[in-house]
């Protein structure tokens, strides 16, 4: 094992160095600095992200959503045990916006991923229970800079259900994989349009047995659904497939499908144009989620807002009057 010391406080060169060598355990400890929010901990997570930043982004970043039952658990696995059969090593990174409420959902996933985690070619990190998504996407973000700077090469980074979390997802990877079922009712039923408008790969999963004839009808119908959206800017044209997870069957044509696909973006100029694109707007989440905080944490900023909620109620004050007065509050606090 590592040589670390597991209870005292580590110095930032401690964790950049851990992390630059491939130390999952202090990978771990850094990731947790980064998801704290003591504003100790934000000091040397700083640190931490400003060192690796050099040794990171040489990684292909996918991102891996579906509706519930879709089985994305089976699928990641599958599909992660065949990038380190080709020689990659895998980091998988979660953001769930719901966890701050349920908890431990994908902790449950990463049990479920037995196999996949039990290699040393793969990382499999929950998200962080952060206040807000853009909170959660961020610190997803660094988490993934310190796996790419760790050595890890392929970061899939899966969301839980369909909704918010996907645009998130989408702002932070290179490919976008969508998975979904055949077989149930109208096939475009219960996907938003703008999820499959984001989408450069829809898979659909356990075609296998009875399924496969209603998963080939399937794929025909979101290929025409695909071909009614606009081009996309990579120059790519977003295809359909099948798959059986749990058979095995088809997966390695995803991956040529995404290598395909990455031949395209790199040749054309797509890949790093969108990576600059991300990159800021990746400054703007955090100056946003930074202003919030500052907010929300003032102490006579929380009073005089429990104050304008109780004049609302009572309409003593409109809602945008109130919201006006408390923003200019805050800017007479500076």
């Amino acid at each position: 094992m590592e040589n670390y010391k597991p209870k005292s406080r580590l110095t930032a060169k401690e964790y950049i160095d851990g992390v630059l060598r491939g130390d999952r355990v202090l990978l771990s400890r850094a990731i947790t600095m980064i998801e704290s929010n003591l504003d100790s901990d934000k000091r040397i997570a700083k640190e931490i992200v400003q060192a690796i930043l050099p040794k990171s982004g040489n990684s292909f970043r996918i991102g891996i959503t579906g509706v519930p039952g879709v089985g994305k658990s089976t699928f990641i696995e599958v599909f992660g045990l065949h990038l380190i059969k080709q020689g990659h090593k895998v980091a998988i990174l979660s953001i769930d916006p719901s966890s701050q409420r349920s908890k431990g959902s994908i902790l449950g996933d990463k049990t479920r991923m037995e196999e996949l985690a039990n290699m040393d070619e793969a990382y499999i990190r929950p998200s962080a229970s952060g206040d807000t998504l853009g909170g959660v996407a961020n610190k997803t973000g660094e988490t993934m800079l310190l796996c790419e700077a760790a050595g890890y090469d392929i970061i899939l980074i899966e969301t839980v259900g369909v909704g918010q979390s996907e645009t998130a997802v989408h702002g932070m990877t290179d490919f976008f994989l969508l998975l979904m079922l055949a077989g149930a009712g109208d096939e475009l039923q219960g996907i938003k349009k703008g999820i499959m408008e984001m989408a450069d790969m829809v898979v659909i999963n356990k075609a296998d047995g009875d399924n496969i004839r209603k998963s080939q009808i399937a794929r025909s119908q979101y290929q025409n659904a695909l071909h009614i959206f606009p081009q996309s800017e990579s120059g790519w044209s977003p295809v359909v497939s099948t798959a059986s997870a749990i058979k095995n069957i088809g997966i390695d044509k995803v991956w040529e499908e995404i290598s395909a696909y990455k031949k395209l973006v790199l040749e054309n100029g797509y890949f790093h144009q969108n990576r600059n694109l991300q990159q800021v707007q990746w400054m703007y989440n955090n100056i946003n989620e930074e202003l919030k905080r500052l907010f929300y944490g003032s102490k006579d900023i929380a009073s005089q807002l429990s104050m304008l909620e109780k004049e609302i109620i009572s309409a003593k004050i409109s809602p945008v009057k109130a919201a006006q007065k408390i923003i200019e509050a805050f800017k007479k606090s500076f």
